[in-house]
């Protein structure tokens, strides 16, 4: 068997079992269907070369050369340039339909090609006959198959060039494939076509026909998987392995056929064909043995940082701090595999949004959150793997579907190269988004498998970042309030001590009082008159603050009990005077109007006056620093602050009460955790417990079996509108 003959038989191995696969992956794309087209003229070229090898006779040569003209060689150049124009969704359609019907008059003209004189055959090297146009020279078959063959295939690779110059990013490195694998392909016919002008070259280039629809299946195949340099180098490892197992065995045929009919007689052959099947058998493994050691030298940076990756997946769940877990994801990933963006978002269970936790790249200015019934979310929630934006964008493009319009658009806003998401069991706490790699180069299954791994023990890694966080927050909100609690239950002691000195306080001034009153003034100048009138006055005033002091301690002690008295009928003004006469020690009413917008004979209703105090006390305490951050922030001129307090009865037997402010209001993201326990959003100095409003629900609800709901805009003001049972 001749070089050229093995080189004919790969060429068909390889284009049929490419143009096969290709047909059984992705068979639904019209660029795809192309290719499957060129990949059989590819292979008719094999089947009709081959026969050309065996031929004995210039007639049947020429007979299948016919054959190779009319259904390969004139039909690739013309399915490459429409593969070009299907690639890049290119409006060449006029230009193509005279393509093909070029190609239909030169097959025409190929079955009459003896009667025409278009061409003849001549032995070549003492093996094949090739076809030879120097002895008709037929200028008009010059001409029609210049036009068609070379034309259509300088204009495909000019369009192919020019699309491929203004692409960027990981579309780029993708066209490489083709650019490189089609270079291949058509370096090696031309290789062969010198032949026919009479150049005495063997057609050693024949070997590089079969070696590019390896390259350029495999990339339509796994379009957006394949690092190029991979698909080379398993190509022409295929290339050289099997050369040598098939080749081997017949050039040692070929050089000792003498010898080995001297030496086994008419059954020769049985040597060099046991030969051939040892290799076949071993062929396989050395195939896959050469692979693996040429992409180990090829791969090395690309393992080196999957290996970093899994041993930084391992150790994360040692830390606590999630800022600092979720910036050490980023900046491993970032560095570690040289990628230009990195964003992870989480999911927030309040406001059902995946929020933007860290970005690294200070080019992009990324989306803050994303909606819980994003069609993004959606996808990755049901599919559970990665999301590619090129795979996408291919999809769209090629089935005008909707799903992957709106994928493509959310993937392009978010400048994702690649998603990958984070599962804990079944709950879907995130995803990472990738931008390109800095190099080009495209994400391998390799690379996706090790993210995948990398989100899952990130999913552990966060979620045991934030229980620790909750916890210690948690922690020191009980701490407070326990300092509170211990406060409250010293206020009887407290006040029970103040009361004493306060009463001493009273005597003192009394009875000095009494003694000036019984002393005669009459003989004193008028200076020391003076200076006892100013002593008594003095005196007065500490008799009035002390009867002051006692009564803000009579209020605190009735504020810090919880009533042992029980359930009595309650007026509304009663409950309001009485929390007006606490509050004013905290809150500077001068500054804010109260205003009751209910009618006097509004009905009593059943309640605990200590209880719906403090209700009514962290109503107004709330509304009070909320109407000054408006003032602070908003700086609105003539702006005052007012509450207002709204009533009436209710069909089913309550007294519905409204206490509405003007205040600054809660944002947006804040409302669904307003009653939550330890949850507040006063600032500064003045910040809380985050234990006011859950207390005021549970007096509300579970201790006068009320209701009560919430209303608030962001910087117009707040309603708490509760139910109350009336006295019946």
């Amino acid at each position: 068997m001749t070089l050229f003959q093995i080189s004919n038989i790969l060429t068909i191995i390889s284009s049929f079992c490419m143009g096969f696969l290709i047909w059984w992956k992705a068979r639904d794309r019209q660029d795809a269907l192309i290719w499957i087209l060129l990949c059989i003229s590819v292979g008719n070229w094999g089947i009709g070369a081959l026969q050309v090898s065996y031929a004995k006779t210039e007639a049947v040569a020429f007979f299948w050369w016919q054959m190779i003209h009319i259904f390969a060689v004139i039909w690739t150049p013309i399915f490459y340039f429409h593969f070009v124009c299907s690639t890049f969704k290119l409006n060449r359609n006029k230009i193509i339909y005279f393509a093909y019907f070029s190609g239909f008059i030169f097959c025409i003209l190929n079955v009459f090609a003896n009667k025409l004189h278009l061409y003849a055959v001549t032995l070549r090297f003492n093996e094949f006959y090739w076809v030879d146009l120097t002895i008709y020279n037929n200028v008009f078959y010059y001409l029609l198959h210049f036009e068609i063959y070379f034309l259509f295939l300088a204009y495909a690779f000019y369009l192919f060039l020019k699309n491929y110059l203004i692409t960027v990013g990981l579309r780029r490195n993708q066209l490489k494939y083709f650019l490189i694998g089609t270079g291949f392909g058509w370096i090696g016919a031309q290789g062969n076509y010198l032949l026919n002008f009479g150049f005495n070259i063997y057609p050693f280039t024949n070997f590089m026909v079969a070696l590019y629809p390896i390259i350029i299946g495999y990339a339509i195949v796994r379009y957006r998987l394949l690092d190029i340099k991979i698909a080379i180098t398993r190509a022409g490892t295929f290339i050289i392995v099997y050369t040598l197992i098939l080749g081997f065995p017949f050039a040692i045929a070929i050089r000792q056929k003498a010898w080995f009919i001297e030496l086994l007689g008419a059954n020769w052959w049985m040597l060099p064909l046991g030969l051939m099947a040892t290799l076949a058998t071993v062929g396989p493994f050395l195939y896959i043995y050469v692979e693996r050691k040429a992409e180990d030298r090829l791969l090395r940076e690309q393992r080196r940082y999957q290996e970093s990756l899994k041993q930084a997946s391992v150790g994360m769940t040692r830390i606590r701090n999630l800022r600092k877990l979720l910036d050490l994801i980023a900046h491993i990933v970032t560095k570690t595999v040289r990628i230009s963006y990195v964003a992870i978002y989480l999911h927030n269970e309040e406001t059902d949004e995946y929020v933007l936790q860290v970005s690294r790249d200070k080019g992009r200015i990324p989306i803050p959150k994303i909606t819980s019934d994003n069609p993004l979310v959606s996808w990755v929630m049901v599919k559970r793997e990665p999301i590619i934006y090129e795979e996408i964008k291919r999809q769209m493009e090629d089935t005008n579907n909707e799903t992957y319009r709106l994928l493509e658009e959310n993937m392009r806003l978010l400048t994702a190269s690649v998603v990958i998401p984070s599962f804990l069991e079944d709950r879907f706490i995130g995803f990472i988004v990738l931008g390109d790699k800095v190099s080009g180069q495209i994400y391998t299954p390799e690379d996706l498998n090790v993210f995948q791994v990398l989100a899952s023990q990130a999913a552990l890694a966060i979620e045991n970042a934030q229980f620790y966080e909750e916890a210690k927050e948690m922690s020191d909100q009980i701490a407070q309030a326990e300092k509170m609690a211990t406060i409250g239950t010293m206020a009887d002691g407290l006040s029970h001590q103040i009361n004493n000195r306060f009463y001493a306080l009273s005597l003192i001034a009394g009875d000095t009082i009494d003694t000036i009153k019984l002393t005669d003034t009459s003989k004193c100048t008028p200076e020391v008159r003076q200076m006892i009138d100013d002593i008594n006055h003095a005196l007065e005033r500490i008799q009035t603050n002390v009867i002051q002091g006692g009564q803000v301690v009579s209020g605190l002690l009735k504020y810090s009990r919880k009533g042992d008295s029980g359930f009595e009928p309650l007026e509304l003004n009663s409950i309001i005077d009485n929390t007006l006469e606490m509050v004013q020690y905290k809150v500077k009413l001068s500054e804010i109007d109260i205003i009751r917008n209910f009618p006097a004979d509004t009905p009593k209703i059943k309640g605990n006056m200590t209880q719906l105090i403090e209700v009514f006390f962290n109503f107004m305490d709330n509304a009070y620093d909320s109407i000054v951050e408006r003032r602070t922030e908003l700086k609105e001129e003539r702006y005052r602050g007012k509450i207002t307090f709204y009533a009436k009865p209710k069909d089913h037997g309550t007294l519905e009460i409204i206490v509405e402010d003007n205040g600054l209001g809660v944002k947006e993201e804040d409302l669904k955790k307003i009653f939550t326990p330890f949850f507040t959003t006063k600032i500064s100095a003045r910040k809380g417990t985050g234990l006011g409003l859950y207390v005021i629900k549970k007096i509300i609800v579970d201790g006068h079996k009320g209701r009560i709901n919430f209303e608030s805009r962001y910087k117009v003001g707040t309603r708490f509108i509760i139910e109350l049972p009336l006295d019946k």
